[in-house]
């Protein structure tokens, strides 16, 4: 495993030009005033205040804490203090930034995303497979360039912190530099990320196509180059059963049960054609989870998106193994995959997670999300309720990925990664909130009403890194 300094990381780095390494230049603060937050100057070393509203869950039975005058005391990217902001003591050179009315609560949480497919969100009319092959894989094929990759990159990261999301576990392309370009520029803001290169050696484009040797020795690679160096974490990452050969499943296995901590992520059950080929693909399997399962690709951080047709079955194992399902409810809707079953799931125990799916996704934002999470419920019969759904992009979310011993709460010794919402960002939600009687109520019509205009601020590791 790579150790030291990130600057020494990169230079480890001999098949990739990356030119000169330079820290991050971060906003300098200025003492102003915008909507009512009170800017004062500070610097990256210095102590700094957050006050505001505060809403932070601190466990799995959906139990939070919340102060209508809070603070947080964040020392060199860490939490050290939260409460009323009467009680916290803050040393006398800590600066501080008043947020009023607005809300703080953790980073936003996102469980499965392809910042590669960036460029082919709300493209028209295909299923998934025709989706794949008709807008993902083109697109795709771009990434063996690293300039691109990196420009992309950029975007996806600019977009993600300006909808309040401070972690994502996301998809690469199947080419190295599509990984070093993207652990690359999450450093530069030390952003915690979870990523890794995808494995396909059938049945896609010859031109995203490896072997199962290639894809052993590159993913081997990336892993010794970025897992656990700085706040990057690596995912093992076979798109789903059907672009794999037998072969190639035997050695994602043996990456993610060989590599300490590192993850898994893929696909299952999405849609009942990919259900139906699977079968097809792999018929001495007794479902779709099953293939996974037969290659020691479930368990403690497997993260699946979808999970949407499992049987009875498929729930007894996903829990048995602790693996995590993460709902994709824009993606869902948008490709006609289905109607995900979250209450059954997160019933049976299931870690469960929710991710925007750029780009089957239609949106980067955590209340179209959580809008959608909502109404595939009711189309379930279920309400899930406006504390459940923060839950789940928050506390819930950093569970879902077995990180929620360091990010998730706004709680002493944690990671600061921090969102501000500004619960009045817009008209119809300004006349919303004059007659708010309670919380859920408040968040409620933030999750109905709200988009990236509702996010004042994203701090990650305890720095501004998006300002409205």
């Amino acid at each position: 495993m790579l150790k030291g300094s990130t600057e020494q990381s990169l230079n480890n780095i001999k098949d990739i030009r990356f030119g000169t390494w330079s820290k991050p230049s971060f906003k300098s603060y200025v003492e102003k005033s915008i909507n009512g937050a009170t800017i004062m100057n500070t610097s990256q070393d210095e102590p700094l205040v957050l006050r505001g509203k505060i809403l932070t869950f601190i466990n799995n039975k959906l139990d939070y804490k919340y102060w209508e005058k809070g603070a947080i005391l964040i020392e060199k990217g860490i939490i050290t203090e939260v409460g009323n902001h009467s009680d916290i003591d803050a040393p006398q050179n800590s600066k501080v930034i008043d947020y009023g009315e607005d809300l703080i609560v953790p980073g936003f949480i996102d469980g499965h995303v392809h910042y590669p497919q960036m460029g082919v969100i709300g493209s028209y009319g295909k299923k998934l497979i025709d989706w794949l092959n008709y807008y993902t894989y083109p697109e795709e094929v771009k990434f063996s360039s690293y300039a691109y990759a990196q420009s992309v990159a950029k975007l996806f990261l600019s977009e993600t912190l300006k909808n309040g999301y401070t972690t994502s576990a996301t998809f690469c392309t199947v080419h190295p530099e599509s990984v070093d370009a993207f652990f690359y520029e999450a450093q530069k803001i030390k952003m915690r990320v979870i990523a890794g290169k995808v494995l396909m050696d059938r049945h896609a484009p010859d031109t995203l196509l490896d072997t199962a040797q290639k894809s052993f020795d590159d993913s081997q690679k990336l892993i010794n180059r970025w897992h656990d160096n700085g706040r990057g974490l690596y995912a093992v990452t076979p798109r789903f059963a059907p672009t794999s050969t037998p072969g190639q499943l035997e050695v994602a296995g043996a990456l993610f049960s060989n590599n300490n901590n590192v993850y898994l992520q893929s696909h299952v059950s999405e849609q009942l054609d990919e259900v139906d080929w699977v079968a097809d693909l792999f018929p001495e399997s007794s479902s779709y989870l099953d293939v996974y399962n037969r290659f020691s690709l479930l368990g403690k951080r497997a993260l699946y998106g979808h999970g949407i047709y499992f049987s009875e079955s498929d729930i007894e194992i996903a829990s048995a193994t602790d693996t995590t399902i993460i709902h994709c409810p824009t993606s869902n809707l948008f490709l006609g995959s289905g109607l995900f079953e979250y209450e059954k799931l997160r019933d049976a125990g299931i870690r469960l997670g929710l991710g925007t799916d750029i780009g089957g996704g239609t949106s980067l934002s955590p209340f179209a999300t959580m809008k959608a999470a909502y109404e595939i419920a009711q189309l379930n019969n279920y309400s899930l309720s406006p504390l459940e759904n923060f839950y789940r992009v928050t506390f819930g979310g950093a569970n879902a990925l077995h990180l929620d011993n360091k990010i998730g709460q706004i709680k002493s010794g944690f990671e600061a990664d921090l969102t501000i919402i500004d619960l009045s960002s817009t008209d119809i939600i300004k006349n919303r909130m004059r007659e708010v009687k309670n919380l859920p109520e408040m968040l409620f019509i933030q999750i109905m009403l709200a988009d990236d205009r509702a996010i004042r601020s994203t701090f990650v590791n305890g720095k501004l890194v998006y300002e409205k």
